[in-house]
């Protein structure tokens, strides 16, 4: 029922969005990467970046569903699911991005390295940002109309229709009985 009586503020515009989705990913993005090297210093680095990396999806989903599209409710666990996939797949691009470079040159400078991973990332982040603003967090999906009782009523029976007929005279008991 409070899904029917919330209401939806506007979508905001494409470029809205995208500096709102810049804002809020980067800032996740630049707290996950102090807060790995710090657990990092008490557990392993791969573990830390594992948890560090779930909590940091799941923060900048929920920001992103909150701010970035418009929607202003917390994500559902169906946009987590497909969140965490559009992640898994810019993390995935990266991942080929550098090993590609690193099957083509020999020995890249840590220039080359980062020219190519941040071109990587920003076209992952160009993806990941259509994915979520069109799949994700889209409005207006096919789905079925919600119906708000309180304002309409409800009829759930069919109007009757009658013939009248008039006559000149009463008609008697034993007619009447007949008719009915």
């Amino acid at each position: 029922m409070e899904t029917t009586q919330r209401r939806q503020q506007p979508a905001p515009g494409a470029l809205t969005a995208f500096a709102r989705f810049v804002l809020f990913g980067g800032a996740v993005g630049l707290a996950s990467s102090l807060a790995v090297a710090a657990l990092a210093t008490r557990i392993p680095w791969s573990l830390a970046n594992a948890l560090i990396t779930t909590v940091s999806t799941l923060l900048a989903t929920e920001l992103h569903a909150r701010f970035s599209f418009g929607a202003g409710a917390r994500a559902t666990w169906r946009q987590h699911a497909q969140s965490a996939g559009s992640a898994a797949a810019a993390f995935a691009l990266t991942c080929m991005a550098m090993l590609a470079l690193h099957q083509l040159v020999a020995a890249p400078g840590a220039m080359l390295e980062q020219i190519v991973y941040l071109s990587a990332s920003a076209l992952a982040g160009l993806a990941r940002f259509a994915v979520l603003r069109l799949v994700v967090f889209a409005r207006n999906r096919s789905q079925p109309a919600a119906t708000d009782h309180t304002t309409q009523p409800v009829h759930t029976t069919r109007p009757v229709h009658a013939t009248v007929t008039q006559t000149a005279a009463p008609a008697a008991p034993a007619t009447l009985c007949r008719a009915a």
